[in-house]
């Protein structure tokens, strides 16, 4: 058990294309997305209880304690591994709620690995991965770690390489509901399926997105600006707006040129998420694996 804080990031992601296909019986949609990480995220910082009390010290606005996918996610993995320590948890939070750049479901895997590791469970990185798909279908890519394809609903995960460019990201200052998305009227859930690999080029789309830029106008707005300089698109079902730069400099030169209007950041595209970076830079000093 290790009795020194842990300090781990928690990275956004992007949806770089997302096609629905249909509707299950269950209420859920048949999907194909292809995420990649971004360098830039929340930071968590872990510390051990003896007591066995699990205890978020951040507030987090309109959300109980625990209602918090970071504490449901700390309880079950205790539950299911038999662990009697506890857990203090506390989050510098930058990652908006509702943005599409999977903030809670980062979160979440980030709280699974960062105990798997103070805990010494051992478990291993399908174990995690399943757990995770019962607190939300993207919480498993964020375990697993790797830019991938997802089918399903999210949980169905093939590694990819797609390019690592920076990326101009937009935030307008509206939370989208995802259940608000998926269940409303004018989305459409007839894509054909992709079945070959790499995605080739040119399936980009989102098709969340014209319903949240109907539902949403700031969010058509940080769309149609972006757009001037670049392809600029929506990420999952959230409000973010991204497009893709060759450089740091000519990123940080359009956003400065928006920056009067409309809230973001810049950040650099990664295939492996830097949770993971951490996590293997942690085990070299250890001289453990992280799951």
């Amino acid at each position: 058990m290790q009795n020194d804080p842990l300090i781990l990031p928690s990275p956004a992601k992007l949806n770089l294309m997302l096609h629905i296909l249909g509707r299950r019986e269950d209420g859920y949609h048949e999907l194909q997305t292809l995420f990649q990480f971004l360098d830039y995220g929340d930071e968590m910082t872990f510390s051990v209880r003896e007591d066995g009390e699990i205890r978020l010290l951040t507030e987090f606005a309109g959300v109980p304690h625990d209602h918090n996918l970071i504490v449901k996610a700390a309880r079950q993995l205790q539950a299911q591994s038999g662990c009697t320590l506890g857990i203090d948890i506390h989050i510098d939070k930058i990652l908006p709620m509702g943005g599409g750049i999977g903030g809670g479901s980062s979160n979440a895997a980030t709280t699974l690995l960062g105990l798997n590791h103070l805990w010494g469970l051992g478990w291993s990185e399908d174990q995690l991965a399943a757990l995770g798909l019962n607190l939300g279908a993207d919480v498993p890519v964020f375990v697993r770690g790797h830019a991938a394809f997802a089918e399903g609903v999210g949980e169905k995960l093939s590694p990819e390489y797609p390019e690592e460019p920076w990326y101009v990201v937009l935030v307008p200052q509206v939370s989208v509901s995802t259940a608000e998305i998926f269940s409303h009227p004018l989305l459409t859930r007839n894509s054909l399926p992709i079945k070959v690999r790499p995605v080739p080029k040119g399936n980009s789309r989102n098709d969340c997105e014209a319903v949240v830029t109907e539902l949403y106008p700031d969010v058509r707005k940080a769309l149609n600006l972006l757009g001037k300089y670049t392809e600029a698109k929506l990420t999952g079902t959230g409000s973010c707006i991204f497009g893709a730069f060759p450089n740091e400099a000519d990123a940080d030169k359009v956003l400065h040129l928006l920056a009067d209007t409309l809230t973001g950041f810049v950040a650099k595209g990664s295939n492996v998420s830097m949770l993971h970076r951490k996590l293997q830079d942690l085990s070299k000093e250890t001289g453990t694996r992280y799951s």
